[in-house]
Protein backbone atom coordinates (compact mmCIF):
# COMPACT_ATOMS: atom_id res chain seq x y z
CA UNK A 1 0.00 0.00 0.00
CA UNK A 2 2.88 2.62 0.79
CA UNK A 3 4.56 1.65 -2.49
CA UNK A 4 0.99 2.74 -4.39
CA UNK A 5 0.69 5.73 -2.53
CA UNK A 6 4.33 7.10 -3.07
CA UNK A 7 3.78 5.78 -7.35
CA UNK A 8 0.92 7.68 -6.95
CA UNK A 9 2.16 10.96 -5.42
CA UNK A 10 5.28 10.94 -7.71
CA UNK A 11 2.57 10.72 -10.42
CA UNK A 12 0.51 13.54 -10.39
CA UNK A 13 3.20 16.40 -11.04
CA UNK A 14 2.87 14.94 -14.92
CA UNK A 15 -0.80 14.19 -14.98
CA UNK A 16 -1.01 17.51 -14.34
CA UNK A 17 1.78 18.87 -16.94
CA UNK A 18 0.24 16.15 -19.44
CA UNK A 19 -3.47 18.26 -18.96
CA UNK A 20 -1.86 21.18 -19.46
CA UNK A 21 -0.03 19.60 -23.02
CA UNK A 22 -3.20 17.85 -23.88
CA UNK A 23 -4.26 21.77 -24.33
CA UNK A 24 -1.89 23.17 -25.77
CA UNK A 25 -2.56 21.20 -28.98
CA UNK A 26 -4.84 21.59 -31.85
CA UNK A 27 -5.32 18.10 -31.87
CA UNK A 28 -4.57 15.18 -29.97
CA UNK A 29 -3.50 11.78 -31.80
CA UNK A 30 -2.50 8.59 -30.67
CA UNK A 31 1.02 9.11 -31.30
CA UNK A 32 0.99 12.36 -29.12
CA UNK A 33 -0.77 10.29 -25.83
CA UNK A 34 1.56 7.76 -26.70
CA UNK A 35 5.05 9.83 -26.78
CA UNK A 36 3.88 11.60 -23.85
CA UNK A 37 2.92 8.41 -21.46
CA UNK A 38 5.48 6.44 -22.85
CA UNK A 39 8.18 9.04 -22.04
CA UNK A 40 6.81 10.45 -18.59
CA UNK A 41 6.54 6.72 -17.38
CA UNK A 42 9.57 5.96 -18.35
CA UNK A 43 11.49 9.07 -16.61
CA UNK A 44 9.12 8.16 -13.06
CA UNK A 45 10.53 4.81 -14.09
CA UNK A 46 14.14 5.10 -14.89
CA UNK A 47 14.76 8.27 -12.43
CA UNK A 48 14.49 6.24 -8.77
CA UNK A 49 16.50 3.28 -9.44
CA UNK A 50 19.09 6.30 -10.70
CA UNK A 51 18.41 7.99 -7.21
CA UNK A 52 18.77 4.12 -5.64
CA UNK A 53 21.90 3.85 -7.34
CA UNK A 54 23.77 6.87 -7.46
CA UNK A 55 22.62 7.64 -3.72
CA UNK A 56 25.77 7.82 -1.76
CA UNK A 57 27.64 10.35 -3.45
CA UNK A 58 24.94 11.81 -6.24
CA UNK A 59 22.33 13.12 -3.43
CA UNK A 60 24.47 14.94 -1.56
CA UNK A 61 25.25 17.00 -4.67
CA UNK A 62 21.72 17.20 -6.92
CA UNK A 63 19.67 18.06 -3.72
CA UNK A 64 20.69 21.27 -3.53
CA UNK A 65 19.25 22.75 -7.08
CA UNK A 66 17.57 19.75 -7.68
CA UNK A 67 14.37 22.22 -7.11
CA UNK A 68 15.76 24.80 -8.89
CA UNK A 69 15.90 22.49 -12.15
CA UNK A 70 12.62 21.40 -12.04
CA UNK A 71 10.99 25.16 -11.62
CA UNK A 72 13.32 26.80 -14.45
CA UNK A 73 12.44 23.91 -16.55
CA UNK A 74 8.72 24.07 -16.20
CA UNK A 75 9.05 28.38 -16.15
CA UNK A 76 10.68 27.99 -19.44
CA UNK A 77 8.04 25.97 -21.30
CA UNK A 78 4.94 27.64 -19.02
CA UNK A 79 6.23 30.81 -20.07
CA UNK A 80 6.44 29.84 -23.71
CA UNK A 81 2.70 28.54 -23.60
CA UNK A 82 1.61 31.84 -21.80
CA UNK A 83 3.45 34.08 -24.48
CA UNK A 84 2.26 31.61 -27.52
CA UNK A 85 -1.23 31.92 -26.46
CA UNK A 86 -1.73 35.39 -26.61
CA UNK A 87 0.67 35.87 -29.61
CA UNK A 88 -1.19 33.16 -31.61
CA UNK A 89 -5.18 34.40 -30.66
CA UNK A 90 -7.35 33.18 -33.20
CA UNK A 91 -4.99 30.75 -34.72
CA UNK A 92 -4.35 27.14 -34.34
CA UNK A 93 -1.12 27.13 -34.90
CA UNK A 94 1.47 26.21 -31.38
CA UNK A 95 4.60 24.73 -30.99
CA UNK A 96 4.01 20.13 -30.37
CA UNK A 97 5.43 19.63 -26.77
CA UNK A 98 5.38 15.99 -27.14
CA UNK A 99 8.50 16.24 -29.37
CA UNK A 100 12.43 16.93 -29.29
CA UNK A 101 13.96 18.69 -25.73
CA UNK A 102 10.64 19.90 -24.71
CA UNK A 103 9.24 16.73 -24.36
CA UNK A 104 12.76 15.44 -22.51
CA UNK A 105 12.73 18.41 -20.41
CA UNK A 106 8.69 17.88 -19.27
CA UNK A 107 9.73 14.33 -18.62
CA UNK A 108 12.91 15.20 -16.33
CA UNK A 109 11.15 18.36 -14.52
CA UNK A 110 8.31 16.41 -13.37
CA UNK A 111 10.43 12.84 -12.51
CA UNK A 112 13.06 15.14 -10.45
CA UNK A 113 11.21 14.14 -7.18
CA UNK A 114 11.09 10.22 -8.59
CA UNK A 115 14.89 10.83 -8.13
CA UNK A 116 15.12 12.21 -4.78
CA UNK A 117 12.68 9.20 -3.50
CA UNK A 118 14.84 6.47 -4.92
CA UNK A 119 17.65 8.09 -3.22
CA UNK A 120 15.85 7.98 0.03
CA UNK A 121 14.93 4.15 0.06
CA UNK A 122 18.59 3.60 -0.69
CA UNK A 123 19.24 5.37 2.59
CA UNK A 124 16.53 3.51 4.54
CA UNK A 125 17.44 0.60 2.32
CA UNK A 126 14.01 -0.42 1.13
CA UNK A 127 13.79 -2.24 -2.12
CA UNK A 128 13.23 0.30 -5.31
CA UNK A 129 12.18 -1.81 -7.75
CA UNK A 130 8.31 -2.20 -7.19
CA UNK A 131 7.49 1.24 -6.18
CA UNK A 132 9.46 2.43 -9.77
CA UNK A 133 7.40 -0.28 -11.63
CA UNK A 134 4.51 1.02 -9.90
CA UNK A 135 5.39 4.71 -10.12
CA UNK A 136 6.12 3.95 -14.44
CA UNK A 137 3.05 2.87 -15.05
CA UNK A 138 0.77 4.73 -13.12
CA UNK A 139 2.26 7.59 -14.34
CA UNK A 140 2.08 6.29 -17.72
CA UNK A 141 -1.94 5.66 -17.40
CA UNK A 142 -2.54 9.19 -15.76
CA UNK A 143 -0.29 10.84 -18.69
CA UNK A 144 -2.48 9.16 -21.47
CA UNK A 145 -5.79 10.11 -19.45
CA UNK A 146 -4.35 13.54 -19.02
CA UNK A 147 -3.53 14.73 -22.53
CA UNK A 148 -6.98 13.41 -23.82
CA UNK A 149 -8.41 15.21 -20.78
CA UNK A 150 -6.56 18.21 -21.79
CA UNK A 151 -7.41 18.63 -25.46
CA UNK A 152 -11.21 18.13 -24.14
CA UNK A 153 -10.91 21.08 -21.94
CA UNK A 154 -8.90 23.28 -24.49
CA UNK A 155 -12.04 22.06 -27.21
CA UNK A 156 -14.47 23.39 -24.79
CA UNK A 157 -13.19 26.11 -23.17
CA UNK A 158 -10.78 27.06 -26.23
CA UNK A 159 -7.57 28.40 -26.43
CA UNK A 160 -7.30 30.26 -23.87
CA UNK A 161 -6.88 27.39 -21.61
CA UNK A 162 -3.41 27.58 -23.42
CA UNK A 163 -2.55 30.71 -21.06
CA UNK A 164 -4.07 28.13 -18.47
CA UNK A 165 -2.10 25.37 -18.70
CA UNK A 166 1.04 28.01 -18.76
CA UNK A 167 0.29 29.01 -15.72
CA UNK A 168 -0.19 25.91 -14.01
CA UNK A 169 2.87 24.52 -15.25
CA UNK A 170 4.49 27.62 -13.94
CA UNK A 171 2.33 27.24 -10.38
CA UNK A 172 3.77 23.89 -10.33
CA UNK A 173 7.54 24.61 -11.01
CA UNK A 174 6.82 27.51 -8.15
CA UNK A 175 5.58 24.89 -5.82
CA UNK A 176 8.52 22.31 -6.27
CA UNK A 177 10.90 25.40 -6.00
CA UNK A 178 8.87 26.49 -2.36
CA UNK A 179 8.26 23.20 -0.81
CA UNK A 180 12.29 22.42 -1.21
CA UNK A 181 13.33 25.96 -0.11
CA UNK A 182 11.23 26.24 2.88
Amino acid sequence: MENLLVATGLALDAFAVSICTGISLPGVTGRHVFRVSFHFGFFQFGMPLIGFLLAAGFRDFIVDFDHWIAFILLAIIGGRMLYESFENQGEEICKDQTKGLTLISLSVATSIDALAVGSAYEFVEKPVIETAKMTGVITASLSAIGVSGGQRISQKMGRAMEAVGGTVLIAIGTKILLEHLF
